[in-house]
């Protein structure tokens, strides 16, 4: 990958299944890609809907494995769980929080107006020496396999038009506007500075 190559962001809430769907798929055409959550704790869905499982971000995907291996394997196995851990833990060990990270990226996209609404909230509660802009875009995924599946063919189209352009600050309204039409979502898009 070269040096100056436009380093990507994807950020859902447990950097668990859009983000990491994403992360999978767009880092597999070559790009530069790095995936997050924003919560304050990893959500997974647990045997009832008001009893999910819940881990911190410092625990690894192959604890969280292992952990409802010995729970649940039916249900887990069958509601796509363990498939999607393993997924995670070959990309990366463990899930990361957003407002943690140190890294400066080009782009950041987010998968919900909850998380596009934290990630600002992070860069203004940060010292900005407005010396790198930085492009926050959203595009609503809903959170279950299908929709991420979905979403992660909507981000790498976005990436590589992002990616093709000379001039990104200058032509991204464009690209946005031609994306939002050929995938018929509404995009949220704002700069900030690192």
């Amino acid at each position: 990958m070269a040096e100056d190559a436009m380093r990507f962001a994807v950020v859902c809430s447990s950097n668990q299944n859009r983000s990491m769907e994403a992360h999978s798929f767009v880092s597999k055409k070559g790009f530069n890609i790095k995936s997050y959550g924003t919560g304050n704790m990893v959500k997974l869905p647990g045997p009832a809907p008001d009893k999910p499982n819940i881990y911190s971000f410092c625990t690894t995907y192959d604890e969280m494995y292992k952990d409802l291996m010995k729970k649940d394997y039916e249900l887990y196995t069958q509601n796509g769980i363990l498939h999607m851990l393993d997924r995670n833990r070959r990309i990366k060990s463990n899930p990361e929080r957003f407002q943690g990270c140190n890294e400066r990226f080009h782009i950041v996209i987010t998968c919900e107006e909850r998380v596009y609404d934290q990630v600002i909230e992070d860069f203004e509660s940060k010292e900005s020496s407005n010396e790198q802009a930085v492009h926050i875009i959203n595009i609503d995924i809903q959170d279950n396999h299908e929709e991420a599946t979905i979403g992660a063919f909507m981000i790498c189209e976005l990436v590589t038009m992002l990616d093709a352009t000379e001039d990104l600050d200058n032509d991204i309204d464009e690209i946005l506007q031609e994306f939002e039409q050929k995938v018929n979502r509404p995009v949220l898009h704002t700069v900030m500075f690192y």
